[in-house]
């Protein structure tokens, strides 16, 4: 862990929970003045990382146009969340590697960090963020067959690339907790002082700990607490299943080995904080999403909004009075 100690994921990309309710409600604040001054939300982006804002409107136009409802920041996590599960199963259908998955959702938070998705679509943005992931991590898949494998525009994926590194800081070396999984259970070999048995016993235990670790890098707990934190709490998830050693001695013992940053009333505590998370966690469905995504639509495209609304109109009108429109 030591590179993670002096990197910048420890130094500028690990927050506390009001930290980050700060940042979300200060994106959507923003979009939310963006609305209201320019009638729409959608900054475009161009491949050389430029950004184009809606023009103001005028009075007249505003009043032609019936005014879209702004997401709650509350909307805006559910389909932050939802997109989230859209990576791993893009990363899924690729057959791309965990570092690769854990890697693109830590772009993809570290971005609505800085952006609401009122202005830029979290569609969007994600394949960018698997697509930059695997050049960071030196799994190239051109943008193309990116794009051709789940039906989308190669060139979008391309004309947001800038806009993602600028917002990530440039900051693409990310700590993910598989790393950490292994190199916990290799210490467990050595502190158990395991036989053939249990070593097999230790590789259960960490096939179950990356699934429990997959679930947890759908959490806001990447953003909050260490790779190694998020090692340890998948490993005590996946102990509680198989039971292979007393899991709060073998936490004294590492801490009793190191020189601590933290007590063990402390990393107890994180790692609690982790499991809630994980136990909150849901899948948002389609139909979860249907509402929310029209908002989303009306706030980045306020014509759409008047279209829907003509369509409704015209659907509650008689046979007749269709028949005499026609």
């Amino acid at each position: 862990m030591a590179d993670f100690l002096t990197s910048t994921h420890r130094a500028k990309w690990i927050f506390s929970s009001q930290e980050l309710k700060e940042k979300y409600k200060a994106a959507n604040q923003r979009a939310r003045q963006m609305l209201e001054k320019y009638g729409a939300t959608r900054v475009e982006v161009d491949i050389d990382g430029s950004l184009s804002y809606p023009e103001p409107q005028n009075e007249a136009k505003a009043e032609k146009h019936s005014r879209a409802k702004p997401l709650k920041t509350e909307e805006e996590h559910l389909i932050r969340a939802f997109y989230e599960f859209k990576i791993q199963d893009v990363c899924d259908a690729f057959k791309f590697p965990r570092k690769i998955q854990a890697t693109a959702l830590i772009y993809f938070k570290r971005f609505y960090l800085q952006w609401s998705v009122m202005e830029h679509h979290p569609k969007d943005i994600m394949l960018t963020c698997i697509y930059t992931a695997c050049k960071a991590e030196e799994n190239h898949v051109s943008a193309e067959e990116l794009g051709k494998g789940i039906e989308q525009s190669h060139q979008m994926i391309l004309n947001n690339e800038m806009i993602v590194l600028q917002s990530l800081g440039f900051d693409l070396i990310v700590y993910a907790p598989y790393r950490s999984l292994e190199g916990f259970v290799n210490d467990m070999e050595d502190y158990m002082c395991a036989t053939d048995e249990q070593r097999q016993s230790l590789m259960v235990l960490l096939e179950t700990a990356k699934i429990e670790a997959d679930k947890t890098m759908l959490t806001e707990a990447p953003l909050l607490f260490s790779p190694g934190q998020l090692a340890l709490a998948a490993l005590r998830r996946s102990n509680q299943v198989h039971g292979v050693l007393d899991f709060e001695r073998y936490l004294r013992s590492i801490l009793s080995r190191q020189q601590p940053v933290h007590t063990i009333s402390e990393l107890t505590t994180a790692l609690n904080n982790i499991d809630i998370a994980v136990s909150k966690l849901a899948t948002p469905t389609a139909s979860d999403m249907k509402h929310i995504d029209r908002k989303l639509k009306s706030c980045r495209d306020p014509s759409s909004h008047d279209k829907s609304k003509k369509r409704k109109h015209r659907s509650k009108e008689s046979p007749s009075q269709l028949q005499n429109m026609a």
